[in-house]
């Protein structure tokens, strides 16, 4: 039998990591297996339904290249069916009407509170057979069995189990007919063919409700993976000041697609000593039965070091595209290959990488001020100024960085002073503080003229 796979978000807020993570590792299960993987929106709170969150949650699966088989199934236009469902369950003699009152279910629960017992549904209505009470629309529960276990081998927890009282007649519709999550979620994922339920260990308590339901319809049920949750570098659970933020801000921090789904399949799941792996590597390696018990911790400084090695190996064409986001438009630059090149080493982002690439574009108007009160000082002037006078009368064309190094080197040379006389004025003549590019590679993107520009005005600043 084939693999089918599903992630199923509701719509009331963005697509966060953790459900990415969820996503991606059902994603890679149905690959692995050449199967299906099939996408569920799961809108039934018609109250805190949101189209701009539903947009967000497919804008982002776009934006990480999974795609899915098949339409995306909305439950809310599925009512009907569930309708159906209910309907049999009740004819069956499998599902119950409940005319209990909000009253009495507050007075039952104060009263099994009071004697340290689980509060839970007494089955008052089961095997009711009277005149129902008036003005009060019931509940539709189903019946859950009264004795014995409810077991499932989890692929990652291992075997678990319940007793059977631990779950009582849970309301499969309310009152005003809708239904319940458990109930369609059961009947979604068995009409839809899964065969491996992968999702987050919060919902391993709703797992025994489900196979209820399984088994009222006589459903084959799936295989079952709990996956931990993520933490923070702490331990505790992830906040978004962590990082447990929307998606799509990943892209407007300047991380790239590859680099997040790289760090995502380290966080519960691994292979060997293996931190770098291509979108093929996962699909090949990836198994649902490896994924870790315990909890992974969230490291900032690993999803940077992943993202700074995948903005090192995209082709310059490629992070061109990408760098439009972020302002910088370098597409027909006459020297977009050395541009790239002196500046993709040191952008750990496409923020990062944007930045540098604008300290190069454009003239600084200011010099940040300890950079100033570091390399403008003694006789800066002086070099500054005989280095200016050396590429006005340098004969050979200055077109490589090697080229302009040549002329760094003759200065020092013929001064006999140390690199770093030239190179800490230049570099703040050039860039306006003490970072970026090199001065070789940099003095050949900009040309002659706009380097001997840069420095003059420099120098005019220099007292």
């Amino acid at each position: 039998m084939s693999t089918v796979t599903r992630f199923a978000p509701s719509p009331t807020g963005y697509l966060h990591i953790g459900g990415l993570r969820t996503a991606l590792f059902s994603w890679l299960t149905a690959k692995h297996n050449n199967g299906k993987f099939l996408l569920r929106i799961e809108d039934t709170d018609m109250a805190r339904n949101s189209e701009e969150a539903k947009d967000a949650i497919l804008k982002a699966f776009e934006w990480v290249g999974m795609s899915h088989d098949g339409e995306v199934v909305y439950q809310s236009k599925r009512f009907d069916l569930y309708k159906t469902y209910i309907d049999q369950l009740l004819e069956e003699g499998k599902a119950y009407k409940c005319y209990m009152s909000k009253e009495e279910l507050a007075a039952l629960r104060e009263e099994q509170m009071a004697k340290k017992e689980r509060t839970r549904y007494d089955g008052r209505y089961r095997d009711f057979t009277g005149t129902p009470p008036e003005g009060i629309a019931p509940v539709i529960r189903i019946k859950a069995p009264q004795e014995g276990r409810i077991s499932f081998v989890d692929g990652v927890k291992g075997e678990f189990s319940v007793d059977a009282k631990e779950v009582d007649d849970f309301v499969i519709a309310r009152a005003d007919g809708s239904p319940t999550y458990n109930f369609v979620v059961a009947i979604d994922d068995a009409l839809m063919g899964l065969t491996d339920v992968i999702r987050g260990d919060d919902h391993l308590y709703n797992t025994p409700k489900q196979i209820v339901v399984y088994n009222a319809l006589g459903f084959k049920i799936p295989n079952f993976y709990h996956v931990a949750m993520i933490n923070n570098e702490q331990g505790k659970k992830l906040s978004k000041r962590d990082g447990a933020t929307d998606v799509m801000e990943y892209k407007t921090m300047g991380y790239l697609p590859e680099a997040l789904l790289n760090f995502l399949v380290r966080l519960g799941w691994s292979h060997g000593d293996q931190e770098i792996f291509s979108l093929e590597e996962m699909i090949n390696l990836f198994d649902p039965n490896d994924i870790n018990k315990s909890s992974s911790n969230y490291n900032l400084d690993k999803l940077l070091w992943l993202n700074a090695h995948y903005i090192k190996n995209t082709s310059n064409e490629k992070l061109a595209e990408m760098l439009k986001d972020f302002g910088v438009d370098i597409a027909g630059h006459d020297k977009l290959e050395m541009l790239l090149d002196a500046t993709k080493e040191r952008g750990k982002t496409l923020v990062e990488l944007s930045n540098q690439i604008n300290l190069i574009l454009h003239a600084p108007k200011a010099y940040d001020e300890k950079a100033v009160k570091k390399a403008f000082k003694g006789d800066a002037k002086a070099i500054l100024t005989d280095f200016i006078a050396m590429l006005q009368t340098w004969e050979k064309p200055l077109h490589l960085p090697s080229d302009c190094h040549a002329v760094m080197e003759k200065l020092v040379a013929d001064k006999e002073i140390g690199f770093g006389k030239i190179g800490m004025p230049l570099r703040v003549s050039l860039l306006g503080s003490m970072t970026g590019a090199g001065m070789d590679e940099v003095m050949a993107i900009l040309g002659v003229d706009e380097t001997i520009t840069r420095i003059e005005r420099a120098v005019t600043t220099i007292e």
